[in-house]
């Protein structure tokens, strides 16, 4: 077992203007957690642009570093009938317990909630004040967890 394990949550918004920027910072990002953290849990959803930056970002790094101190965890709101298709993708796919009986349609908010609840960092692309992705960074911001906000990069 790893004594020091760094859990890092993505959320942002489904649509990401300037693309290109955010992929570079993300790709920065990682790199930079790899070689400093002793082991990191990269946990994401699939649910628009950014999480699908994010995760390509690790993937990346992950094929110049190894696999040996990072996981990227697809973390899913509710259980999906082509699962097997993202095991081959995600280093590991978690349906959290506490997401096992909530209606489909509070699903991807609980989800962001256990992101909070369960990350050490939160790596955030929020432009506006309204929406999942901005709830989720508010709640963050209210907890005192560390958040990088990409959009204000």
């Amino acid at each position: 077992m790893l004594n020091d394990i760094f859990r890092v949550s993505f959320i942002g918004h489904r649509e990401v203007e300037n693309f290109v920027h955010i992929e570079e910072e993300l790709e920065n990002i990682v790199r930079i957690l790899i070689e400093t953290k002793e082991y990191v849990e990269f946990y994401i959803g699939r649910n628009g642009e950014f999480d699908v930056l994010a995760a390509s970002a690790i993937k990346r790094a992950q094929k110049d570093y190894g696999k040996e101190n990072s996981l990227l965890i697809l973390v899913i709101p509710y259980y999906v009938a082509h699962i097997k298709d993202y095991e081959k993708y995600y280093d590991e796919v978690l349906y959290p317990e506490e997401l096992y009986n909530v209606h489909y349609k509070s699903a991807i908010k609980k989800r962001n909630e256990w992101f909070v609840n369960n990350t050490d960092m939160l790596v955030a692309f929020v432009e506006r004040n309204y929406g999942g992705a901005y709830k989720c960074f508010r709640q963050a911001k209210e907890k005192g967890l560390r958040i990088i906000n990409l959009y204000k990069q």
